[in-house]
């Protein structure tokens, strides 16, 4: 969708917006969300921000999603100046404007990074939000010494974008989010994280997101992500949570990799690793790193570790690979 295409949409007598859904867990699903909810969405971002009238932000995401489409109507409600770069691995490639507020995947900002002159545009960026993947922990620690505020963002698109932020940069770097004020949050009886957003989602939201909620002062409430209740790999009678495993040896391995699971005989289900490294390296690491019961039982090479459109895992593709 181009930029033209949704504001004509958005100017359009119809209280409703068309997206998509990224289609990390399955095939991208079509919805309908209203317009006045992320206007509102749009507001307690540009409020948290301390975003004003007249700062520049940075388009550089598919209108097709939430992430991109949430953008424009963040200008739209705050009077921002948009710069509009074609989606790519490198948007600050594309402009020599320094925004004062971008959004990005991981993946434009790890490229980013790669080149000295976008690297010094994105540290000059003031406010900068990370979604729509985890955040590798080399990543993490190079945006940790960023001189402006970097942010990583929880959300999908039911809440119309992200109702949560932590900190990447500075001392208050932290692997907790901390929801909006607006936002509530608990658990079911699955562990899972139940958001209630009520200005951008009119019903109670249970993800399948595993998580851990700490309550600290001044009834502070922050959560940690575990992960996906559907990437739970239940083996030999032990619940093992892929990215928690992927987590443990972002530190170590170099080479893309991703947790996945087969079927077993003998466990019910089988840990696999899939990896566009030397499998013999990988398995080195993972029995020096892992628990007994968290390493994989095979190990796959492939050319490449699949991904969604926006640059998700794409879990049930990799499955596919894993029972070869």
């Amino acid at each position: 969708m181009s930029l033209v295409e949704f504001l004509e949409e958005w100017n359009s007598d119809s209280p409703y917006v068309h997206v998509r859904t990224s289609g990390s867990t399955g095939e991208p699903k079509p919805m309908k969300v209203e317009k006045r909810r992320m206007l509102a969405s749009a507001r307690i971002t540009c409020d948290f921000l301390g975003l004003k009238e007249g700062d520049t932000a940075l388009l550089c995401m598919s209108l097709d999603y939430i992430a991109g489409k949430m953008m424009v109507v963040r200008a739209i409600e705050r009077g921002l100046k948009l710069e509009v770069v074609k989606p790519s691995g490198h948007p600050l490639a594309e402009t020599n404007v320094c925004p004062v507020f971008a959004a990005m995947v991981p993946m434009q900002v790890y490229n980013s990074l790669q080149v000295p002159e976008e690297r010094e545009r994105l540290k000059m960026i003031r406010h900068l939000i990370i979604g729509g993947g985890a955040i590798d922990e080399a990543l993490a620690q190079e945006l940790k010494a960023f001189p402006n505020h970097v942010w990583s963002t929880y959300g999908m698109t039911e809440t119309l974008s992200h109702i949560a932020l932590r900190r990447l940069s500075g001392p208050e770097a932290s692997e907790w989010y901390t929801p909006f004020p607006s936002v509530s949050i608990s658990l079911n009886d699955e562990g899972c994280l139940v958001i209630d957003a009520p200005e951008v989602c009119e019903e109670r939201l249970v993800t399948n997101d595993m998580a851990v909620i700490q309550r600290g002062q001044s009834s502070c409430v922050t959560f940690r992500i575990l992960g996906r209740k559907d990437n739970v790999i239940c083996s030999g009678g032990i619940k093992i949570q892929a990215e928690e495993v992927e987590r443990l040896l972002r530190p170590h391995l170099r080479n893309p990799y991703l947790i996945s699971k087969r079927p077993d005989p003998k466990f019910g289900e089988a840990v696999v690793l899939l990896t566009e490294g030397d499998t013999a390296s990988a398995k080195e690491v993972c029995e020096s790193v892992l628990q007994p019961y968290q390493r994989p039982k095979a190990y796959v090479s492939v050319s490449q570790i699949p991904l969604t459109e926006t640059g998700k895992p794409a879990r049930r593709q990799a499955e596919l690979l894993a029972k070869v």
